[in-house]
């Protein structure tokens, strides 16, 4: 507990006393004389009748367990080999990096967004469809992809750009847009309905990452809400967004991670998990000196489109090969489909991947 929520229950008991005492001789007036009831102290009585169960439990991680899932999801992609019996293949995943915090969302589920804005018809489902619609589509995704790994559980995802980049300087030349606060809490609202998470994405334009972020952080306190941040759209100099792509290099990407570590800690939340976008190799510079931490799990996420083969070629360039913690892969309604002898990758092929998604993102 705070001590921002410490201070409200001390004043709520002084304010309450008498109520709470009538409360006490009540119950325990009935508890003591129930046979088969569980009898507690005044202290844990007080507790009970005035703090209700309000953050759900976090489960504690087990670090055996944890090994095996990400085993699993690696699906053995050796980097390097030895013919001397003496001495082991290495491999690349899964990657060495810290354990997380209690409550983390990977690798115990795999996670299945669907992305947009509800301003634009073209960025991707969440704008193209009715809510409803959407929401029924989206359903039937997370099922094909229980289906294809009944060992791992699926949780939901509504993938928001908050941020967008725009093809005009605007007002502050930074060449974005920030969506207004209905927009996002719109977003919350629809993946409650589906017992989901949120990623609030940025495209920062000639702004900066960290500027960017720092205008969500307030949302970023709840739990449930987590991050995305798209390289392509980060502009160098006079860049604009659309006709170049943008970069990101590891040391802005470990500024973020620094401030959600920072979200995270302060408010006792679980583990956040930052989805980066890439289909270059320059969208995304130094990767091995991204630093993954205890409160930050990151994502790094195929963001391309086009045949399966294509696909499956990028993700094995840019993603596999360079590796940071978890993956992901966006696969694109339209744009995948853009030749007609073309089709979606279904939840099996992606599955025999090496590695294994955690992250995939319908657009």
């Amino acid at each position: 507990m705070s001590q921002k929520q410490s201070n409200s229950h001390k004043m709520i008991i002084a304010g309450s006393f008498g109520a709470v005492v009538a409360l006490f001789i009540i119950y325990f007036t009935y508890a003591y004389f129930s046979p088969n009831t569980v009898k507690y102290s005044k202290e844990e009585l007080v507790g009970k009748i005035l703090e209700p169960e309000i953050i759900p439990t976090r489960k504690a991680l087990d670090k055996d367990v944890y090994d095996q899932k990400m085993l699993a999801l690696a699906n053995r992609l050796p980097v390097a080999t030895s013919t001397a019996t003496t001495t082991p293949k290495v491999y690349a995943w899964p990657v060495k990096a810290v354990y997380p915090g209690d409550g983390a969302l990977l690798p115990f589920t795999r996670i299945i967004a669907y992305y947009g804005n509800f301003y634009s018809t073209k960025m991707g489902a969440l704008g193209e469809y009715p809510p409803d619609e959407m929401l029924t589509r989206l359903r039937k995704e997370v099922r094909a992809w229980e289906e294809a790994d009944p060992s791992t559980p699926v949780t939901p995802a509504i993938h928001y750009i908050v941020t967008v980049a725009q093809g005009t300087a605007g007002a502050d030349g930074d060449w974005t847009a920030r969506m207004p606060d209905s927009e996002i809490e719109k977003a919350i609202t629809l993946a409650k309905e589906v017992n989901g998470v949120v990623f609030l994405d940025v495209q920062a334009g000639q702004s900066t990452i960290q500027k960017e972020v720092a205008a969500i952080l307030p949302y970023l306190k709840q739990p449930q809400i987590h991050l995305g941040i798209d390289p392509e759209f980060a502009m160098k100099g006079s860049q604009k967004p659309g006709e170049y792509i943008g970069t990101l290099d590891a040391s802005q990407i470990n500024d973020v991670i620094t401030m959600l570590s920072q979200v995270v800690e302060e408010n006792n939340l679980p583990p956040k998990v930052l989805v980066v976008h890439r289909f270059t190799e320059k969208m995304v510079t130094n990767y091995q000196a991204i630093k993954p931490t205890k409160q930050v799990q990151v994502v790094m996420t195929m963001d391309g489109w086009g045949t399966p083969e294509l696909k499956t070629g990028i993700y094995r360039q840019v993603v596999a090969s360079e590796p940071v913690q978890f993956t992901g892969v966006k696969l694109f309604y339209k744009n995948d489909l853009r030749s007609p002898s073309t089709r979606l990758l279904t939840p099996i092929e992606i599955m025999t991947w090496r590695p294994r998604p955690s992250y995939v993102q319908y657009q």
